[in-house]
């Protein structure tokens, strides 16, 4: 019998005989863009998703969480990624009701080349918010050196480097420096896209990193996963606790545990500078987002059935790849939540 394939944004073509629970599953081809920071768990899910379900193909174009939440709304993609949830306005801008699904967890960690300088550099939430203001210059200035003691710091110009594109990285990053300064919170703010006071852009975690590499006395921001697997030098930062920490699976674990207890039905809530010992504060979930009630059924079924997979079994696969797996007791709330979702 001929399967039923769909091509989402474009067209589909259906067979001449219904469906019934003996006949075999429909194929579904689905396309969904955004979010840099989950590629390699998404790319993961998808490929052994799909030697589970060889009918199910889904596509994943890793574009920015803007530009997911953009696809999304213009209905050019089947499903969006972001790391940083929908506003209300975004929300009210979608043709239909979106579905936020925490799907992994993650941190932001600061990149900096400082070369001859042998010890580990550490911040704080404030100092970072003043070097991203434009209001520390020097890698010497007192206080940077007050955070840390018995490491010698060039008199070197900073030369600050971030996100040249809308970026989930970008707004966990700077919802972390709006916490902990009011004065960025005022005049910087936190969005996937903001207007920064100083500083050079680059596009993606790529650009940002290649523009840390190649200039002596820069900082800038990247995901941990990225950090990690090209071996680039990343600070530990302060949290709550006035500990600091440096971003690792387990502290990033850590930052979700009070989350977990408080999570808001819409699952929209962030968790930087979360309370509590050993916890990383630029951590966060990353969501991937449906609409509630999809014009393609087939598909729609196919994403709750992988969701529902990628919830469980799929989790065994993040620690490998350097992401935190959610906490046992979100997975429960979501898998009730994906009931929701309309696909018949």
């Amino acid at each position: 019998m001929l399967g039923l394939a769909l091509f989402i944004g474009g067209c589909s073509s259906s067979s001449n005989q219904p469906a019934t629970s003996e006949a075999p599953a429909q194929a579904a081809q689905i396309n969904g863009a955004g979010a840099t920071f989950p590629f390699p768990i998404y790319s993961k899910w998808f490929a052994e998703y799909n030697t589970l379900k060889p009918t199910v193909r889904i596509n994943y174009q890793s574009i920015g969480s803007g530009g997911g939440i953009r696809q999304l709304t213009n209905r050019t993609v089947f499903f969006g990624a972001t790391d940083g949830p929908m506003t209300d306005e975004q929300l009210k801008a979608a043709p239909d009701a979106v579905l936020h699904f925490p799907t992994v967890l993650g941190g932001v960690v600061p990149i900096y080349n400082l070369p001859g300088v042998s010890g580990e550099v550490r911040f704080t939430g404030p100092l970072l918010a003043d070097i991203y203001l434009g209001k520390i210059k020097k890698w010497n200035d007192k206080a940077i050196s007050a955070a840390n003691p018995g490491v010698t710091l060039p008199a070197t110009d900073i030369t600050v480097v971030h996100r040249s594109d809308g970026s989930g990285t970008t707004f966990i990053f700077v919802d972390f420096l709006a916490k902990v300064s009011p004065t960025f919170k005022s005049t910087v703010g936190a969005a996937t896209s903001v207007n920064w006071p100083v500083g050079v852009g680059g596009k993606g975690n790529e650009g940002v990193a290649g523009l840390v590499s190649q200039t002596p006395g820069s900082i800038g921001y990247v995901e941990l996963i990225f950090a990690s697997h090209n071996k680039i030098a990343y600070g530990a930062v302060q949290n709550a606790a006035g500990e600091f920490v440096k971003a690792s699976v387990e502290s990033v674990t850590a930052a979700a545990a009070e989350a977990a207890a408080n999570m808001p039905a819409d699952f929209r809530v962030s968790i930087t500078n979360a309370a509590g010992k050993g916890v990383y504060p630029i951590s966060s979930f990353t969501w991937l987002l449906l609409y509630e009630n999809p014009t393609d059924k087939v598909s729609g079924k196919a994403m709750v059935d992988f969701l529902s997979w990628a919830l469980t079994d799929g989790q065994q696969y993040c620690a490998e790849l350097g992401y935190a797996p959610l906490p046992a007791s979100v997975v429960e709330r979501e898998k009730a939540a994906l009931t929701r979702i309309k696909v018949s």
